[in-house]
Order: structure tokens, then C-alpha cells, then sequence
């Protein structure tokens, strides 16, 4: 088995969005349009099992200081195989090549995020208030069950 961490493409957006798609039904993470995809296809990142995908997530930087992991998948058949920690610290790697300082997640996985580094915040203290643009288009809004969590780098 031949698993690769990639950058992707537009070419990719279609297959992205079809992994994600019973996650984005279910309210567990935010629909993001073809064109959403295709303005912030740097912040992704795939991971490929021979060379089929077979997960992905964002890091979206919302300062100078602050990026959030987002739209963290990983394909049923390939659960198991701790991909999805594997992208997350992609992520951590990735925020302290930029100079980051924090990262943010939005979460119904708390013990997940724990097992990565993460800590447990209010949502109140989330540093950078302009994330909550998001959440009017959450089918949950404005009842949010989401665990906000930070990773200090």
C-alpha cells in the first residue's frame, strides 16, 4: 500500500467534493462550493492511497496568527489507518513553516483532536471572530453542538 500526501489541483475539486459529500448531508461539515474549492485549492491537502484519494483538509488562515483546520475527511474505506491524524499534523506542520501560532478546530470529535494536541476552549475565546461567517450557512445554526479546540505551535 502506497500512501502519498499531495497538494491538489482544480482537477481534483469533482472527487474532493463527492468524499465529502455524506459529511456535508449529515451537517458534519460545511458545503464549500466548486468555486470555494477553487479560490483556496492551495489550503488543501490529500492524502492518496494508491493513488486513489483518500482523504483531504484545509488550513485556512484567518491571520497572522491563526489558521483552522476544516472540511477534515477521510473515505470509509480507508478508516483505520490513522490518515486522518496524518493530515492533521500535515497541518501543524505546514502552520509552523508559515509562522503561525495557533490552530483553530470547529468540532463534533473532541477526543479526535485531543489525541492530536488539541485543547479544549470556549467558544467565546476563539481570537478572530470573523470565523463565525461561516456558521449561518451550517444547517445546525444557530444550535451548535461543535467543540471549538486550539493547538498551540
Amino acid at each position: 500500500m502506497e500512501i502519498n500526501f499531495v497538494k491538489p489541483d482544480v482537477s481534483h475539486i469533482k472527487s474532493m467534493q463527492e468524499l465529502v459529500k455524506e459529511e456535508v448531508e449529515n451537517g458534519n461539515i460545511l458545503l464549500r462550493t466548486e468555486d470555494e474549492m477553487a479560490n483556496t485549492i492551495r489550503s488543501y491537502t490529500l492524502v492518496e492511497v494508491d493513488s486513489k484519494i483518500a482523504g483531504f483538509t484545509a488550513l485556512h488562515i484567518h491571520s497572522a496568527r491563526l489558521a483552522e483546520v476544516r472540511s477534515l475527511v477521510v473515505s470509509k474505506n480507508y478508516r483505520g489507518l490513522k490518515l486522518g491524524k496524518k493530515l492533521v499534523e500535515a497541518c501543524i506542520t505546514e502552520a509552523k513553516k508559515l509562522g503561525l501560532e495557533q490552530i483553530l478546530s470547529l468540532t463534533y470529535e473532541k477526543g479526535f483532536f485531543e489525541s492530536c494536541g488539541f485543547h479544549e476552549i470556549a467558544k467565546e475565546d476563539i481570537p478572530e471572530h470573523k470565523i463565525w461567517a461561516d456558521c449561518i450557512r451550517c444547517k445546525h445554526f444557530p444550535i451548535c453542538e461543535e467543540i471549538a479546540m486550539v493547538y498551540d505551535l
